[in-house]
């Protein structure tokens, strides 16, 4: 298991100096996340809380999360990279491939790319895509982009999409692992039986454990259990190092975190923000040899 920082909602001039920070004190990564826009009248339901309400304001940044990635990659060597999630039914499978396919090449292979479906019906509206259909739409896109990533002259013919023959270059040197998000029924048998890891919201240990489970009785229902598996996941009552490594112990890869957050709040100055990284990677990492990335 490595512990990942989530850089969500933070001031996009920060992320390099946080992404060299937490190389530094021995995190394993980084995760970021994906909106488009956040339209004037928001009448979608946010899925995770109580009130259906967002957990960030209209002028809260969201990155392009490549540009940033591919940013951060620059001024690290180590650091591996997950989106969690990135919206993929809102773009169309080649441009989506081309830019994970230049910001795995770019940062050497430390791409992990976490897709969604996505809530948000505003979104889709934006750009002219539909809303409805777009899990199906989703699926197939990872097939077609995973098609392209072979390299040479390729072909997709599906449902949504008609592609080639045609080639793509520069193509990644080994397979983007793609993990799954969500918490439906659906979403969790599908990154079991069609993909590489799931990425979770935020969820309590004990949830987590269900989640776990089922993904687990998917995977082996389709003789899937031997193959490597990620499970990148933020959990809101672990809060300790013994809490850590049961987390490591029920098959976490990827241990979401805000380090800063354990210090003070997230109005912290960047200087801050870097000194909670810092502290927690010789408070708590230092403390799980087991944790440290290669």
């Amino acid at each position: 298991m490595q512990f990942f920082i989530a850089v969500a909602y933070q001031d996009p001039t920060h992320l390099l100096e946080i992404a060299r920070t937490a190389e530094e004190a021995g995190f394993g990564g980084i995760v970021v996340s994906d909106h488009l826009v956040y339209p004037q009248a928001l009448k979608t339901p946010y899925p995770y809380t109580r009130d259906g309400i967002p957990r960030w304001a209209p002028d809260t940044p969201w990155p392009d999360p490549f540009v940033a990635v591919g940013a951060m990659a620059a001024v690290t060597t180590r650091l591996r990279f997950l989106t969690s999630i990135f919206v993929l039914p809102l773009r169309h499978p080649v441009l989506a491939a081309k830019t994970i396919a230049t910001a795995a090449v770019m940062s050497g292979d430390r791409l992990t790319v976490g897709v969604g479906a996505g809530w948000m019906r505003e979104e889709f509206e934006a750009v002219g895509q539909p809303f409805g259909g777009r899990g199906r739409r989703m699926v197939e896109a990872v097939d077609a982009m995973r098609t392209l990533w072979r390299g040479g002259m390729v072909e997709h013919h599906g449902e949504f999409y008609d592609i080639g023959p045609l080639q793509m270059s520069p193509v990644p040197r080994r397979p983007v692992p793609v993990y799954g998000g969500g918490l439906s029924a659906a979403a969790i048998e599908r990154a079991a039986t069609r993909w590489d890891g799931w990425a979770s919201e935020i969820q309590t240990s004990a949830e987590l454990r269900d989640i776990v489970a089922k993904l687990n009785a998917h995977r082996a229902r389709v003789g899937r259990s031997d193959r490597p598996f990620g499970v990148c996941a933020a959990v809101r009552d672990c809060i300790d190092v013994e809490g850590y490594r049961r987390m490591g112990d029920l098959g976490v890869t990827e241990l979401i975190t805000v380090p800063w957050l354990f210090y003070g709040d997230d109005a912290q100055p960047l200087a801050r923000k870097c000194e909670g990284i810092r502290r927690f990677g010789e408070q708590v990492i230092a403390r799980m040899p087991e944790t440290t990335p290669s």
